[in-house]
């Protein structure tokens, strides 16, 4: 039997891959992508030659039994997503499930650890965030309502994902929400993490969304959106204020 190792690929800066990665990477027989052109970049940057296979959110029965039967076969995969920590808001986790559930206790699946928007956004948001509640990516319509008044009504800090084309729409929900429920949030949006226009803005909603708009290069890229949870006086004496 074959092993699965998970790896942590980049976010952005290509530096930022563990010397674990690039060796799993050298010692696979394949590498499972969710964009093979994508991971070339990475593998081009650093010479290796390991060749790779498609797998991403739209993959069929019949790639999954390819896979399936390669660690069948003895074969060693690693497994990396476009960018970030596989199976963190991507298909990584439904493949994992599926590979236990036909191939049993005889599989192998190992983690090689690596970068994770998540951690990156949380690491440099400040104080607040040492419990919080993951929503990943917010459905686009059935359910996404609900979800927004869950986040704005929660007792724990909230992190979600939001790509280009929702940031702004995002935090104009909030504003809404926040005037029906007379709620107003600390909000952080991380944009572009380790990239070269790495951004942080920080304020309430209003104030966040101005400043995006005010630039229509300010709503490039993927975000990282932080609610924080409102400030007591227990969360006071946690940190010595």
């Amino acid at each position: 039997m074959g092993i699965l190792r998970i790896v942590g690929t980049p976010i952005g800066n290509l530096e930022d891959i563990s010397l674990r990665a690039l060796r799993t990477f050298k010692e696979a027989d394949f590498i499972l992508c969710e964009d093979t052109r994508v991971t070339k970049r990475l593998l081009d940057y650093y010479k290796i030659k390991t060749p790779t296979v498609s797998y991403h959110q739209h993959s069929g029965e019949l790639k999954i039994e390819k896979v399936l039967s390669l660690l069948r076969e003895g074969k060693n995969l690693a497994l990396v997503t476009d960018a970030g920590t596989p199976g963190i808001s991507d298909p990584g986790g439904k493949l994992v499930s599926l590979a236990r559930l036909e191939l049993g206790e005889s599989l192998k699946v190992e983690s090689v650890p690596g970068p994770s928007a998540l951690a990156t956004a949380i690491s440099i948001a400040g104080a607040g965030f040492d419990r919080f509640l993951f929503l990943g990516f917010l459905p686009h319509k059935k359910g996404r309502q609900t979800m927004l008044k869950e986040i704005i009504s929660s007792e724990h800090s909230v992190v979600v994902y939001e790509s280009k084309h929702r940031a702004a729409k995002f935090l104009s929900e909030i504003i809404k929400l926040e005037k029906e429920l007379k709620i107003e949030k600390e909000i952080i949006v991380a944009r572009e993490l380790t990239k070269m226009f790495e951004s942080l803005y920080f304020g309430s909603a209003t104030s966040i969304l101005e400043k995006l708009q005010a630039d229509t290069h300010n709503l490039k890229g993927e975000f990282v959106i932080l609610i924080k949870q409102k400030t007591n006086k227990k969360n006071k004496d946690e940190y010595g204020e």
